[in-house]
């Protein structure tokens, strides 16, 4: 099975072109290959394939995170995506169109001085903000914005309570899906939450059906944050496109950064703009190959 590695802002995934070979188990295939041990190492598998009958794109994507299962989208991943479709020379469409589970969304792309793809924009679409599409199940409620869990989340018994003074957590969440669900958290000073600890209670709490990706953001001003991921599925994760997105969306809905944003993620940055045309938000970013290989089995 021949595979590139590549990233987004250091959110790295093993990609597989599907248009030339079939992954017949890929729920287990991906907990082998991105294996960051005893395989190519990973925060998922991408297949880039041929879409679905009667859909019109260029690709379809499915995205698999670490743990084998399937999410609805990767905002990091379908940039490099679509670099693998043109640099490939499966297409040249520009925009180009790729089918995700959050339906067929336009790229525009960048080359670089060898003619290969370097920089992606993204037209992510409209954020979902019922808490029933996103899902979350706290009440009858029409918005999840500033919405305090004091009274629903306990969290971990070895961790004391200085830790929610020592970051300047405020906690109170905004929730949405950009595809996939979001929980959205700020704090004074996102390097001192334990994210390895408290990533996973919220990722598994009962308010959040289908699990939920967790951001803990710092604003740095109107226009410029500083986030951390606990991706569902995955763990931490050193950057999330779709992650990104919805913080942009919940500094607006919160009050506190504009619709335009650089977002700073440990593995590199991401602009965004919720747009006030079409309600749209856009994202543009990075799209880089690691390397090629083949795997055994």
């Amino acid at each position: 099975m021949r595979f590139i590695k590549m990233h987004g802002a250091g959110n790295d995934y093993v990609y597989i072109n599907g248009f030339e070979q079939t992954v017949d188990n890929p729920q287990a295939m991906v907990q082998r290959i991105a294996d960051r041990h005893l395989g190519v190492g990973g925060d998922g598998m991408i297949i880039v394939c041929p879409p679905g009958p009667g859909i019109e794109a260029d690709a379809r994507m499915r995205m698999f995170n670490a743990d084998g299962s399937e999410a609805e989208m990767c905002g990091n991943g379908i940039r490099c995506a679509c670099k693998l479709v043109y640099d490939q020379g499966l297409s040249d469409a520009k925009p180009m169109r790729i089918q995700t589970g959050h339906g067929v969304l336009s790229l525009d792309y960048q080359l670089d001085e060898d003619q290969k793809v370097c920089q992606v924009t993204v037209d992510m679409g409209c954020p979902i903000l019922a808490p029933d599409q996103i899902p979350v199940q706290i009440g009858d409620h029409e918005r999840i914005v500033n919405y305090s869990i004091r009274e629903h989340v306990q969290w971990p018994k070895n961790l004391t309570d200085s830790w929610i003074a020592q970051c300047g957590l405020d906690q109170r969440m905004t929730c949405l899906s950009m595809g996939n669900p979001h929980a959205v958290l700020y704090c004074n000073n996102v390097a001192a939450v334990p994210l390895e600890f408290v990533g996973p209670v919220l990722e598994q709490h009962p308010m959040f059906p289908n699990r939920i990706n967790v951001h803990f953001v710092q604003v740095n001003t109107q226009s410029d944050v500083t986030m951390r991921t606990w991706e569902r599925g995955s763990g931490i994760t050193m950057a999330c496109g779709t992650g990104a997105c919805a913080v942009c969306v919940a500094g607006v809905l919160s009050g506190r950064s504009s619709r335009q944003l650089v977002a700073h993620l440990p593995g590199g940055d991401l602009t965004l703009d919720w747009n006030t045309v079409g309600d749209t938000v856009y994202m543009t970013g990075p799209a880089v190959e690691v390397f090629e290989g083949k795997w055994p089995g």
